[in-house]
């Protein structure tokens, strides 16, 4: 092929992706990330820009007008350049190489990435969002294209050195470090280490930006569990209960229409980036439903729900699975859709509006940029019934008037870690908080992602679990985190409902990771399938991102399969993943929570068996297991009184007493007596 024989084109029309869809509009001739991208630099003899984003990206959106709506710029770019746009949340397996690479050269990382590579695929210069002309410190954009476009014609034996050095870097990091298992001595130095690095009195890890960073808020959280609730290390306790009062009384909460953003940009949990990302509230319903169970606090009741309304209300997709994002932006402006001037507020409360603008910070001047972010910063408690009564009136009125705006963008997309995520926080926050309406949201996004997320018959990947879907189209290898966030999902369905099936579906998900992913060498998963063939490495991480990381997942995935089943083979894999990275702890423990959560599962989980026909007395036990204690490392399985478990299965045997339900609480191999009254039950699991 010849350069003649691509065409001169923006051929983004073509995608299903919102990120990439914004874009087809542009002079830009972009291509998505494949192999017609790839054939069509090596035949022009360029190198390829490659531009990473997503839908509700604000530094997106300015780059986009900025460049690559901009005639000259895009010529440039057409001229010098095979373009190529991958939405990161699509390809999170692409963003993640050269997300490395970016910080392997020095810079911070972000989101635009714009990475420059070679035609085939390898990198060798980039950085994140460029201005039209030199400011911030940062080059202008035309002169970065024209620069690199230069060194790769007149410098490619300098350029391919750096590729070589990239590459051999990269490829060097993804051997992991091996150690042994984790106790709980080590999971206590750990949480008292990193909880001396939040701020005690806002929450959060010390400074800015403050991102909500749950899965280190459950290891504190399960630390202060072991040390004893009445005598344990009372800070553990603060900095999470703290970090999670400040967020649900801060501007980083929508207290007109639920849902948390992605993170505060100052110390004090003020003045988000108003995106909001399904994977975070998923995250924080989690964590709320969790800490809730033990400090009874109505304020995380009430955010738990008015949350899962959010999402109920603004983030159904296809089949009824679950949307991706909200954008920050709306009117080219971010955060326009969410705040407000007090002559608003003023108009549109009238009498109340002195006492609402008390409450929610809201003063002539304004908190940010002018204009106010709803806020209720000064108090962590909630009021009395009354008190919060009117100022849900209030709020009301304001909602429906905020209705009337533009609102911002919605990337509809479904990716199946994502909703595994929110499927299983919303599934266990339903069982909590006795609400079976939620429970019901949660299994008909499972059944669509199960139903809708799977590559057709004839397909190379046929029967197996696809990344994303939207119109009618699923596409892309699943990854790890995929089959990860799903088989947990389906774990949490099996338990809050009693149905086998999930279990089952559970186990099926397992043996396909297991096949595709699994390091047969060193232990633990890859990121990606072993036939995946776009990529020029294949990484391997238990390091958590914005989202758990799948070897994460997996491990805890593992530990309960092993103790609802008694299967030994999944304790035992569960081990070696754990053991896979173990040896990381003692060069940075930071981003490790999820597989340090999962140890503990691992080797101290709390089984509880209900065995009992359906019924008040069933139902009875069961809402004592959900609202007596905070038990992060709960194993319920709920059996009928026809139904026998396994032999190797501590509660073996063991079924309701007189025709009366009873439950059975099992540490190792070792079962309490039968306990028929939900009352005596509960102060069991609390340690009374």
């Amino acid at each position: 092929m010849t350069a003649s024989d691509f065409p001169a084109a923006n051929l983004l029309g073509q995608e299903t992706s919102p990120y990439l869809l914004q874009h087809k509009d542009n002079p830009v001739h972009w291509r998505a990330w494949g192999e017609a991208a790839f054939a069509e630099a090596r035949a022009r003899d360029v190198p390829i820009l490659l531009s990473v984003g997503y839908a509700a990206c604000h530094w997106g959106h300015v780059m986009a007008h900025e460049s690559f709506e901009d005639d000259a710029t895009a010529a440039l770019m057409n001229e010098l350049f095979v373009n190529v746009k991958v939405d990161r949340e699509e390809r999170p397996d692409v963003d993640t190489i050269y997300m490395s690479a970016l910080h392997m050269m020095g810079e911070q990382g972000g989101w635009p990435l714009t990475m420059f590579m070679t035609p085939d695929g390898k990198p060798f210069w980039g950085g994140t969002y460029f201005p039209p002309d030199s400011r911030y410190g940062r080059p202008g954009f035309p002169d970065v294209l024209r620069g690199i476009s230069a060194a790769w014609k007149s410098k490619r034996a300098e350029v391919t050195e750096n590729v070589r050095v990239l590459v051999d870097a990269l490829q060097r990091r993804e051997s992991t470090a091996a150690g042994s298992t984790i106790d709980a001595a080590v999971l206590d130095r750990i949480a008292e280490h990193l909880a001396g690095a939040f701020d005690p009195v806002h929450g959060g890890l010390n400074g800015a930006p403050k991102f909500p960073q749950c899965s280190i808020s459950e290891l504190l959280w399960r630390a202060w569990l072991r040390s004893g609730r009445k005598t344990g290390n009372a800070q553990l306790r603060h900095v999470v209960t703290v970090t999670l009062d400040r967020m649900s009384q801060g501007g980083i909460y929508d207290h007109l229409g639920g849902g948390y953003a992605r993170y505060s940009t100052d110390a004090f949990w003020l003045a988000p980036h108003f995106e909001k990302m399904l994977y975070d509230n998923a995250q924080l319903i989690e964590a709320l439903t969790l800490v809730w169970q033990d400090t009874q606090s109505p304020l995380y009741a009430t955010r738990v729900a008015e949350t899962i309304g959010w999402l109920e209300r603004e983030m159904i997709a296809e089949h009824g699975a679950f949307a991706a994002t909200l954008d920050a932006d709306s009117e080219g402006e971010e955060g326009k859709f969410y705040v407000w001037t007090a002559d608003e507020i003023d108009t549109l409360l009238g009498g109340e509006a002195a006492f609402f603008k008390a409450q929610y910070d809201v003063t002539a001047s304004g908190n940010w940029e002018g204009h106010t972010i709803l806020n209720r910063s000064k108090t962590m408690l909630l009021g009395d019934a009354a008190h919060e009564q009117r100022l849900a009136r209030a709020r009301s009125i304001l909602f429906e008037a905020r209705a009337k705006r533009i609102p911002p963008g919605r990337d509809d997309k479904v990716l199946a870690d994502w909703n595994g995520l929110m499927i299983a926080a919303a599934a266990r926050a339903g069982f909590v908080f006795g609400r079976p309406e939620w429970i019901r949201l949660s299994e008909r996004a499972f059944a669509a992602v199960m139903t809708h997320l799977r590559a057709p018959a004839g397909a190379p990947d046929a029967g197996r679990l696809r990344h994303s879907y939207r119109q009618g189209r699923a596409q892309h290898l699943a990854l790890l985190d995929d089959y990860a966030a799903m088989a947990r999902a389906a774990i949490t369905l099996h338990e809050v409902t009693g149905t086998t099936a999930y279990l089952e579906q559970a186990q099926a998900l397992v043996s396909e990771a297991d096949r595709w992913y699994w390091d047969e060498t060193g232990g633990g998963y890859f990121f990606t399938a072993t036939d995946a063939r776009d990529l020029i490495t294949r990484t391997k991480t238990a390091h958590d991102n914005a989202t758990p990381s799948g070897n994460g997942l997996m491990a805890q995935v593992l530990s309960r399969l092993y103790y609802l089943t008694g299967e030994t083979r999944y304790r035992d894999r569960a081990a070696a993943t754990i053991g896979a990275f173990s040896g990381e702890l003692g060069k940075n423990f930071f981003p490790l929570a999820t597989l340090l959560n999962a140890s503990e599962w691992l080797s101290n989980a709390l089984q509880v068996v209900i065995s009992g026909p359906p019924g008040d007395g069933t139902e009875a036990l069961r809402r004592a297991v959900a609202t007596a204690a905070s038990l992060p490392n709960l194993v319920l399985q709920l059996v009928e009184p026809n139904a026998s478990l396994p032999v190797s299965h501590p509660a073996h045997g063991k079924g309701p007493v007189n025709g009366r339900a009873a439950a059975y609480i099992c540490v190792g191999p070792v079962c309490s007596p039968p306990v028929t009254d939900p009352t005596a039950l509960a102060r069991q699991l609390r340690g009374e």
